[in-house]
């Protein structure tokens, strides 16, 4: 795809970009197609899923896994946001999602993931979040990525903490979920920071 943002300023060439697919030492980062919306509301429709996320409803209603899929092309065709499935490349199995919120203005973008239940404490957010960082700043130019995750979900800050973002915010009470009130904690990595921690990131990642 042709980066958003070109290093020298001048406006992108948009064309008709395709969803990119990223690979990493066991992952395949692919677009969804209408064939995954089972899975997803399978996956997505754990409860335990949706407490830990900030829009992913529960119980997961009939068709809107479909209807999700359905905007991904246009999204990313119009700079708005990139949406990839999280596949085991030795089964094939689709296991999460993970995507960006792009802000074309701000050359910059909000991070989001998530893995189904069996899947978890594997290893396989953090490589494909390190995988998603290193197209974002390498092929679309992003000067800044961040993310947000539930005070309670220490297993989020911690993979955020190995991509090497910074805490930069904690927000008390700041969204309503399910009737409570839930602190957020803020991080984000800027370009010149990821330039840092990609030397160290194991398992290199590629794109096509």
């Amino acid at each position: 795809m042709v980066a958003l943002w070109p290093n020298d300023g001048s406006e992108p060439s948009r064309g008709a970009p395709q969803v990119p697919t990223l690979y990493t030492s066991r992952l395949i980062l692919r677009p969804f197609s209408l064939a995954d919306a089972a899975t997803v509301q399978r996956l997505a429709g754990e409860r335990e899923i949706a407490a830990m996320t900030l829009t992913i409803p529960h119980p997961y209603p009939d068709g809107a896994a479909a209807a999700w899929i359905d905007t991904h092309a246009s999204a990313f065709a119009n700079g708005q946001g990139l949406s990839l499935a999280i596949v085991l490349q030795a089964t094939g199995e689709l296991c999460g999602a993970i995507g960006l919120v792009l802000a074309p203005d701000h050359h910059s973008a909000e991070m989001g993931y998530w893995l189904g239940k069996p899947y978890w404490r594997q290893g396989y957010c953090t490589e494909a979040a390190l995988a998603l960082l290193q197209y974002g700043f390498q092929t679309l130019n992003l000067h800044r990525i961040h993310a947000a995750h539930f005070a309670q979900n220490l297993a989020s800050g911690r993979v955020m903490q190995k991509l090497g973002m910074r805490q930069e915010g904690y927000l008390r009470q700041a969204v309503l979920k399910w009737g409570q009130y839930m602190d957020l904690v803020l991080y984000g990595i800027l370009w010149e920071e990821w330039l840092e921690v990609l030397p160290a990131t194991p398992g290199r990642t590629g794109w096509v």
